[in-house]
């Protein structure tokens, strides 16, 4: 399928898609008029990217993520620590909107 086919099957943009295909995140195959052509499987890995940049990853652990020999054991503990830097940003949100509460309790509001 073209790109704008693709764009509309996996809900993404057709910028987002060549820009996938710039970070070498998906390599679409070319067809005789130089046209992109996105199968299926392509397809379905844009889904996995969506689902992964979603999740918050960066597009350089995506990459490890997607790597066909799976990702080592280096990578699964930057994966964790990235995990860490989130869990304490959701305590530090937390406790700030908690503070807020307070705040606005305290004020009648």
């Amino acid at each position: 399928m073209r790109i704008g086919e693709a764009a509309r099957v996996s809900g993404v943009s057709v910028r987002s898609l060549r820009h996938y295909e710039d970070e070498g995140l998906i390599v679409p195959g070319r067809c005789g008029n130089g046209f992109r052509d996105y199968c299926p499987s392509t397809v379905d890995r844009v889904l996995a990217i969506r689902s992964l940049l979603e999740s918050g990853l960066p597009v350089r652990l995506i990459r490890e993520v997607l790597a066909e020999d799976g990702p080592d054991p280096a990578f699964l503990e930057e994966v964790r620590r990235f995990r860490d830097r989130l869990d304490a940003r959701i305590t530090t949100l937390s406790d700030q909107r908690e503070a807020l509460d307070a705040y606005l309790r305290d004020a009648g509001a």
